[in-house]
């Protein structure tokens, strides 16, 4: 979902790329590269298919104060079903879920919609939402996921309202952290992924802020043999891109490093990646804040001011200089993915750390009568901590 550039361009199918992709076997950790055709990826998928009538019900014909967001593809509906039978259930009772509903228009969309059956009926890992059927009648193509009730990360970075309120720094690294998780884990697979259209709208987060890559519309199986790339029609959204992809077509896994990049940074600025409201020089995120992100003290000036403070001037720094690691313009200097996931870790690790000293401070001032009240971050300390 989401806009795609100002529209999204032709693409190639994921199971007509003309690259050999070898004879891999059916595994729930990798995509089939011998099923290519829809009736195999449809027979093959391991998901529920539903009827037309039976998602109309589940959603309450589709009822417009059941929506739960819009992009390009179509608008996502919620809706109830029965856990064991998965027929429509009562409002409020039963397995949540949330419908998406193509747009009955184009060829593309079709194709889109077909690629997400391909890799997500049969890619299962806990930083990927779970797809659990589809509609395929007549002219409908709908797509049935787990409902992820707090929503994509891009709503609680960039809008405003009661609802939506800032997110901790000891959260946007559990989001950061998952979210690499579940990229590592496409790189990985025994035919690598590429998921091509990473971005905080793509970022779905469960009730405990567990990160899910949702949409895979635009994923790619990765390169085979002795290919380096995979060559394809430049296909994303404009700010996220790596720009070898963007000026060649190459598409590597390197590129989703990119792209992680960008996504990284935004959650360390609460700024958009590309915003043509900001003041010139800061319309493109990259270029504005890459200057900032090496030095403890000019990386306060481009730290999200709705953090207010909590957060450890130490682990923001580390942070940043991951963000610039993976934003290289020199693909071979981008860390992989797993690497990414290792480094984030140690530094989920020290956000622990850094909580539980801070509870220890905090219960010791308590108990002398000389301080109350709670704190839930440190302010930024003068003394970054070492990974």
């Amino acid at each position: 979902m989401g806009a795609c550039w100002s529209k999204r361009i032709k693409a190639e199918s994921p199971f007509d790329t003309g690259v050999n992709s070898g004879n891999s076997s059916s595994k729930s950790s990798t995509v089939p590269a011998t099923r290519r055709s829809e009736g195999e990826i449809l027979e093959s998928s391991n998901l529920k298919s539903f009827t037309f009538s039976e998602l109309k019900n589940a959603t309450r014909n589709f009822r417009p104060d059941s929506v739960l967001g819009e992009g390009g593809f179509g608008s996502v509906f919620k809706g109830w079903i029965d856990e064991r039978s998965f027929i429509a259930a009562k409002p409020g009772t039963g397995l949540v879920i949330a419908v998406k509903r193509l747009n009955q228009e184009g060829f593309q969309g079709h194709k889109e919609w077909l690629a997400e059956i391909n890799y997500l009926g049969q890619l299962h890992h806990p930083n990927l939402v779970k797809l659990i059927g589809y509609c395929f009648e007549d002219d409908q193509r709908l797509l049935v996921y787990e409902f992820m009730p707090k929503g994509s990360m891009e709503n609680h970075l960039f809008r405003r309202g009661s609802y939506f309120q800032p997110l901790s720094w000891r959260i946007r690294m559990k989001v950061a952290l998952g979210a690499a998780k579940g990229l590592a884990f496409l790189h990985n697979a025994e035919t690598k992924v590429i998921y091509r259209d990473f971005k905080t709208s793509n970022i779905l987060l469960d009730s405990d802020y567990n990160a899910k890559l949702s949409d895979f519309g635009l994923a790619r199986d990765g390169p085979t043999g002795d290919k380096s790339y995979v060559s394809t029609r430049v296909m994303g959204t404009y700010g996220y891109a790596a720009p070898e992809y963007l000026s060649t077509g190459h598409l590597t896994a390197k590129s989703d490093v990119f792209s992680f990049g960008v996504v990284l940074l935004e959650m360390l600025t609460g700024k958009r990646a590309i915003d043509k409201n900001r003041p010139s020089g800061e319309h493109n995120l990259v270029e504005w804040a890459k200057p900032y992100l090496t030095n403890k003290r000019r990386i306060l000036r481009v730290i999200d001011v709705r953090l207010e403070g909590h957060y450890p001037l130490g682990q923001a720094l580390k942070a940043g200089n991951l963000a610039l690691q993976c934003l290289s313009s020199e693909p071979k200097l981008r860390p992989r993915m797993d690497e990414v996931v290792t480094f984030l870790e140690k530094l989920q690790d020290t956000v622990k750390v850094t909580q539980k000293e801070h509870a220890s401070i905090h219960d010791s001032h308590s108990t002398d009568g000389k301080a109350s009240g709670r704190t839930a971050y440190p302010r930024p300390s003068a003394s970054p901590l070492y990974v």
